[in-house]
């Protein structure tokens, strides 16, 4: 059997479709990241002693792991070693403040802590005293992985690993400071992978991936491309013009990429002159993708162009094969195959043919839950009249007459900068605490840079005084990286309805109405 007849069946695990390559192709590169290469037969070698040495530690089937730190080959193969004995993984984002860091390993239970140099201080006070911690880059931040490891033959029990067995762990962005924690089945991953499959990754493929490797955007195209047989280039950090030069020297194939970093791409003065004629298809997802960026790249980056819509917690997806509907680049696409989506009104009844509404979805690619929030993953559902669970995304639009979505608007006030999803309610909730705030609000507006970003307008308490930048300075300083208010407007009220309810509508549209 070979990874393309893998495939077809009804369920598997994508760590066996790596040791399918690495029977066949053992020189073939699994990854590659600054002129490093690992081979799958490399690969698969360290595969089972990352399973052995989890073995040895006590780590049990169905158990987590929590990783914290910057992209690399140990932590790609980290997760492929984990994932081939049932062992989930928790990928933590380094830009979260420490008060989340520690609250996600935590929840997670994880008694085994991967980090490197760049992660340390963030992570001094997460995990308890029997916590082990690991240094993926060998710093002094833990054990050194490469002490850490097994032997090479150590003995490892096989796992019997069921389709809802968790795969791993997202933890997303929430309202009340510590995000929740997505839990993904293999199930769910397979069905990723098997989607992806009608987009030629196969064995020749060479996908490069900017984004880190804790973002699901980025796994949404590791996983196929590993199940694919084909080679994952990693960037640590994203740069347009070393991307470019990374897509021509190795003669990428594919790339998955937010947004922003399309715009920062496609802005470049020299790009026509790089050669790009080896892709064989792009992808976008995470964030609002506008149809002229989307023109842009389908008229001067050869090779197909996708974009996914949906959420981490799985549900509906609708997806745009853009190459194929040009005429429809102002639209996210309709549902994928086997997708059913749907939208509904705010007493959660459907709406009818080119009416406006929630957007919610069912399909068989679905979260198992948010980890030990059952409360808050009922929340996030909505039953259909059949009986089955469907995942609300918080998002509003309509079907236009084709049968492709049209997203109207977010009925949440989630804000999407860069692709990383961020809440206003935690951004307010630290600004508030500044002794010389009385009340405020954040919204997110529009940024040729990050797609959005997040301004406040703060009401100061009478008596009182704070010019806006040390507002800003004092807000920023608590929060994550990919948090930080960009403007904040002092302001003697904020506009409410009747019912009290801030109006951020209002405070939008009139800041830009202004500098328009």
């Amino acid at each position: 059997m070979n990874n393309v007849e893998a495939l077809d069946k009804e369920f598997g695990l994508v760590a066996d479709l790596v040791k399918l390559t690495a029977r066949d192709l053992p020189d073939h590169t699994t990854f590659i990241l600054d002129g490093r290469r690992q081979s799958y037969a490399e690969t698969v070698k360290l595969m089972a002693r990352v399973a052995a040495s989890l073995q040895r530690d006590g780590v049990k089937q169905r158990e987590a792991i929590s990783v914290c730190a910057s992209t690399s080959i140990e932590y790609a193969t980290l997760f492929l070693g984990a994932l081939s004995i049932g062992v989930v993984t928790a990928p933590l984002a380094p830009s979260s403040t420490p008060e989340q860091l520690e609250g996600m390993v935590k929840d997670s239970g994880a008694k085994l802590l991967f980090l490197d140099a760049t992660t340390a201080d963030s992570l001094k006070n997460a995990g308890d005293a029997g916590t082990i911690r690991i240094s993926l880059d060998g710093s002094d931040c833990g054990k050194p992985f490469a002490e850490w490891l097994a032997p090479e033959g150590a003995a490892v029990t096989p796992a019997k690993i069921d389709p809802s067995d968790p795969f791993n762990i997202i933890y997303s962005s929430g309202t009340t400071g510590i995000p929740k924690g997505i839990v993904q089945s293999h199930r769910m991953r397979w069905a990723h992978v098997q989607r992806a499959n009608a987009f030629q990754y196969d064995r020749t493929a060479t996908t490069l991936l900017s984004t880190p490797l804790y973002s699901n955007t980025t796994l949404v195209s590791f996983f196929p491309t590993l199940a694919g047989g084909g080679t994952v280039a990693l960037m640590k950090k994203f740069d347009a013009h070393r991307f470019l030069e990374l897509a021509s020297s190795l003669r990428a194939t594919h790339a998955m990429l937010v947004p922003v970093q399309y715009h920062r791409i496609m802005s470049q003065p020299d790009f026509d002159t790089y050669d790009l004629t080896s892709f064989r298809m792009k992808f976008c997802t995470s964030a609002p993708f506008s149809g002229a960026l989307k023109t842009d790249i389908l008229k001067r980056w050869p090779g197909g162009l996708v974009e996914y819509y949906g959420m981490t917690e799985g549900g509906g997806s609708c997806v745009l094969v853009a190459h194929e509907f040009p005429d429809k680049v102002d639209t996210v696409g309709k549902p994928g195959e086997g997708h059913d989506v749907r939208l509904i009104d705010e007493n959660g009844v459907e709406v009818g043919p080119g009416e406006i509404g929630e957007i919610v979805g069912w399909s068989g690619a679905i979260m198992n839950g948010y980890h030990n929030q059952p409360g808050k993953t009922r929340e996030a559902q909505w039953i259909a009249p059949d009986g089955r669970i469907f995942i609300r995304t918080g998002d509003v639009g309509r079907f236009d007459e084709d049968g492709f979505m049209k997203l109207m608007d977010r009925r949440k006030d989630m804000i999407i900068s860069g692709g990383f999803n961020i809440y206003p309610s935690d951004l307010e909730g630290i600004l508030a605490k500044h002794p010389a705030i009385l009340e405020c609000a954040v919204v997110g507006i529009k940024s040729v840079e990050w797609g959005e970003t997040p301004l406040a307008f703060a009401v100061l308490r009478p008596g009182m005084s704070a010019t806006a930048e040390e507002l800003r300075e004092f807000a920023n300083s608590k929060l994550g990286k990919t948090q930080r208010i960009s403007k904040i407007e002092l302001v003697e009220s904020l506009p409410r309805s009747a019912i009290g309810k801030i109006l951020k509508r209002e405070l939008r549209d009139e800041y830009e109405a202004k500098r328009a």
